[in-house]
């Protein structure tokens, strides 16, 4: 992808797609809705490998469709980073096609786990040491492929100056 994008990584309940809409609103673009959401919304969260590969698949096909409509930068809720994430926190294990995926985005932001967690029909981990071991798992997930990234803590008023702060710091903001 030749167009800059910042994705918006980390577990369920951090503030991802609020932040994502609020920091495409700001810069006059668009956004990519978490498509691992929306699958698990239609089909269930009784999750097997496949269904991960299935859900790659589909957010690189959403990202697709919304690009030409982005304004000099793209903001992903997420991307396959995170479902390799996700890998790990239910099975345990890397799955070879998530591992496979290189067309990752400029700039991470590692939301951090420090607002209260809301629980929903689709979200998993309500235990505090489930949420402490799947941010673990998230963070390592961009060091192990040496992304950039930074992590985005406090209130929604905090991650979007935060966030507003470390794009600008990566040189993306748009002309």
């Amino acid at each position: 992808m030749s167009l800059p994008s910042v994705v918006l990584h980390g577990p369920e309940s951090t503030g991802k797609s609020t932040l994502a809409e609020r920091l495409a609103a700001h810069f006059g673009t668009v956004w990519v809705p978490e498509y691992g959401r929306a699958y698990c919304e239609k089909h269930g969260t009784d999750l097997v490998p496949d269904d991960l590969v299935t859900i790659m698949h589909g957010h690189v096909e959403a990202r697709e469709a919304l690009a030409p409509q982005a304004r000099g930068l793209l903001f992903q809720d997420t991307d396959p980073i995170m479902t390799a994430a996700w890998s790990m926190m239910l099975f345990s294990h890397r799955i070879p096609a998530l591992d496979a995926f290189a067309d990752v985005g400029q700039l991470y932001l590692l939301m951090d786990i420090d607002l209260p967690w809301i629980g929903d029909e689709v979200r998993m981990f309500s235990e505090r040491a489930e949420q402490e071991r799947f941010f673990d798992l998230c963070r390592a997930e961009l060091e192990r492929r040496d992304l950039p990234w930074a992590l985005i803590s406090g209130e929604q008023d905090e991650r979007f100056d935060s966030a507003l702060g470390a794009i600008a710091r990566a040189g993306l903001i748009p002309a």
